[in-house]
């Protein structure tokens, strides 16, 4: 199968390969709402433990979707306060978020803030840095995201995410900046997918075949927790901020864009200068966000549409244009600004440098060649499908290594597995090098992926205390040891 460049082949990953209805829940938090500050500036003393009374509440548990456009029965999943719809939570820079959540579903849970540069308690690791919040049990998450930005929530426990995400648990945080570029609608899309039986309901969770092999991918495909497309109407001529999310347990995609043109304005939270992507299309990946800039044509009924390229081609959102054209157009795309909280360069002469190999999963038995179709097969242990420097992880395990704060380090990934790898690096953003150490790619990123086979190196400035995780962003993957920790003193 061919391969189409972009951040899905990360060695030869160049910005030039890439040039070429919504649930809202508002969070705001009281003045005397506990500050802590940017990871990147003074780290503040461990606070004392914050009251819970002004917390807003945030029930996990279980409801019913319908995930499918043709009058079956409803599916059983897990949701967020009642509804199918995965939350969008917004927020303005500076603003606290705090939120209890109450777990009222079967199963440990933790919630996850993937890609923000959180302070380590809040990270949401459950069994490394929270315990899991136990079945009717409850936890305050409550923290000031240092940057401007969108991120996922995803329930991460350790031996235990596939489930609660599989389920439907998935949702977005929006920090909104304080001068944030003028649109005339600002969208989120959070992409899932389900595997049902025929019945509509969920089939059964724990096979080691998906484990070991591409994740559980599922068979059906939604936007925001509802059978795919999205239809929006706007005014013709209106500019229209698209912040799309790969909240998927396990499918990794590419993203094809028609009838519009569209400007990539930051990438994994992260601003960026605004590109348009290469032959329309970006790399998609589990736990990857961006945000798109999207001026719409000037005449009423043109459609613009994002589509998966999976199969044929699933259209996830049309917008249509409606209504009489706006009176007053919009200057050219610009750079939403340059995040001052992220350092200017990367230091690399006295980086701390370390190897990080992947190994596991499934393989080919070595009669493959004299089968027509071989199946890759699994023999081992079911918990401990995945390792890294030959550890399948565990929530005891020790740091692979630990770094002063302010140091930079430089990880080479090496894939050394049958699959692509979706990787996440926690509390931090990198970037990603060029072969040769001299320079590096001009975008952050905290979520990628590296082909089987492959090696690639990444460095970040390790400025956030704590404990933090690589992990797999296949959930299945996860939960049977494909992650590991380092820590930053």
């Amino acid at each position: 199968m061919s391969r189409t460049p972009g951040r899905d082949d990360a060695p030869h990953l160049s910005r030039r390969t890439l040039v070429g209805g919504l649930a809202i829940l508002g969070v705001t938090g009281p003045a005397t709402a506990q500050p802590q500050t940017s990871p990147v500036g003074k780290q503040p003393a461990p606070p004392a433990p914050a009251p819970a009374g002004d917390a807003k509440p945030f029930t996990a548990a279980p409801g019913k979707a319908r995930l499918r456009p043709e009058p079956t029965a409803e599916t059983a999943v897990w949701c967020f306060d009642g509804r199918s719809a995965p939350p969008v939570l917004r927020i303005t820079l500076g603003q606290p978020v705090r939120l209890m959540l109450k777990n009222g579903t079967d199963k440990p849970l933790s919630l996850h803030w993937h890609g923000v540069r959180n302070i380590n308690a809040m990270d949401g690791v459950g069994g490394v840095t929270q315990a899991p919040v136990p079945p009717g049990g409850e936890f305050l998450y409550a923290f000031i995201p240092p940057d401007a930005g969108t991120f996922l929530i995803r329930p991460l426990v350790v031996g235990g995410s596939s489930e609660p995400g599989g389920r439907g648990l998935s949702g977005l945080l929006v920090v909104e900046e304080t001068s944030p570029p003028a649109v005339d609608a600002d969208l989120g899309l959070v992409l899932q997918d389900w595997r049902l039986e025929p019945d509509g309901s969920l089939m059964p969770f724990g096979q080691t075949a998906f484990a070991a092999g591409s994740g559980r991918l599922g068979n059906v495909v939604t936007v925001n927790g509802t059978p795919i497309p999205q239809q929006v109407e706007a005014r013709p001529g209106s500019r229209i901020r698209l912040r799309i999310a790969n909240g998927c347990s396990a499918r990794g995609t590419r993203l094809r864009f028609e009838g519009v043109k569209v400007f990539v304005a930051a990438v994994d939270g992260q601003p960026t200068d605004t590109f348009e992507p290469l032959r329309a299309t970006l790399p998609f990946p589990p736990g990857t966000r961006y945000d798109l800039m999207i001026d719409l044509p000037e005449e009423e009924g043109a459609k613009a549409s994002v589509i998966a390229l999976i199969g044929q081609g699933l259209t996830l959102a049309s917008v249509t244009t409606k209504g009489p054209k706006l009176a007053q157009a919009r200057p050219a795309v610009s750079p939403i600004g340059e995040n001052k909280k992220l350092p200017a360069e990367v230091k690399l002469q006295n980086a701390l440098r370390r190897d990080i190999v992947i190994t596991g999963g499934a393989f080919l038995p070595k009669d493959a060649k004299d089968k027509p179709a071989p199946e890759p097969v699994y023999t081992g242990d079911p918990q401990k499908i995945w390792s890294i420097n030959g550890t399948s992880a565990n929530a005891g395990m020790a740091p692979i290594f630990s770094v002063k704060r302010g140091q930079v380090v430089v990880l080479a990934l090496r894939n050394d597995t049958a699959f692509p790898q979706a990787l996440h690096l926690h509390g931090h953003c990198f970037r990603l090098l060029h072969p040769l150490d001299d320079g590096w790619e001009p975008y952050w990123l905290d979520t990628f992926q590296l082909l089987e086979g492959r090696t690639a190196r990444i460095a970040f400035l390790a400025d956030n205390p704590g404990k933090w995780l690589i992990s797999a962003t296949v959930l299945e993957r996860f939960d049977t040891g494909l992650w590991t920790m380092f820590e930053v003193t």
